[in-house]
């Protein structure tokens, strides 16, 4: 029923969407911005011109958002390179789909980033298409990143898994039309009513399996 299979990066194959936090706040308050405890789920999903736009115009930091952009990077890249935080059970997950399946990864992280991720942790060959939101005009929940990734994969959105952890990305699935495969993300839990738009809620990436995409088609057609 699906001829591909995407995932997100962070929340999924990572555990770090705590640690993009982290380097917009430690930023924003050496900076003098005004941090505020929504800042981080409004951001999650957003592309990289978009949360840096929103640390300029609403956390109130002085630098130019391109600026701004560039220095969480680099944190971020300093923190990778100490320890890549990948979660357990990502590289067997990717292993496993990719034999049945061509695989896209469809992130709000920055290019370099997941350039340097897939390198690290040696994902890169299982991989046919990597998409960045700031690659395409709109961040998620707008479905622009995934159906970029399935444009590049040569594959109909229709025909098309997401793997998920985020309310923003969920509903960025449903809105290109695939199905959604949700595993929420412990720290930034989506909302039940975003749960709602998954076709199947896994807790861990132990249980994503071929199987699980099987039960999501056939959700999709009831």
């Amino acid at each position: 029923m699906i001829d591909a299979v995407v995932f997100d990066l962070d929340g999924v194959l990572l555990d770090s969407e705590q640690l993009w936090d982290e380097a917009r706040e430690e930023l924003a308050r050496e900076r003098g911005g005004r941090w505020h405890e929504r800042a981080q789920r409004d951001m999650m999903g957003m592309s990289s011109p978009e949360w840096s736009r929103y640390m300029h115009d609403v956390i109130g930091l002085r630098e130019p958002p391109e600026e701004i952009d560039a220095e969480v990077v680099a944190r971020i890249e300093r923190r990778y390179r100490e320890r890549l935080p990948l979660l357990p059970g990502a590289a067997e997950a990717v292993e496993r789909l990719a034999a049945r399946w061509p695989l896209g990864l469809a992130t709000s992280s920055n290019r370099e980033i997941v350039d340097l991720v897939l390198e690290v942790s040696g994902l890169d060959r299982f991989f046919r298409a990597t998409v960045s939101s700031e690659e395409v005009p709109r961040g998620k929940p707008a479905p622009d990143v995934f159906l970029e990734a399935a444009r590049r994969l040569r594959v109909a959105a229709e025909r098309t898994a997401v793997v998920e952890d985020s309310e923003n990305g969920i509903l960025a699935g449903r809105a290109a039309g695939m199905r959604v495969v949700a595993i929420p993300n412990p720290h930034f839990p989506p909302g039940e009513e975003a749960l709602a738009e998954a076709d199947v809620v896994l807790r861990s990436l132990v249980e994503l399996t071929p199987g699980v995409f099987e039960s999501a088609s056939s959700r999709r057609g009831r």
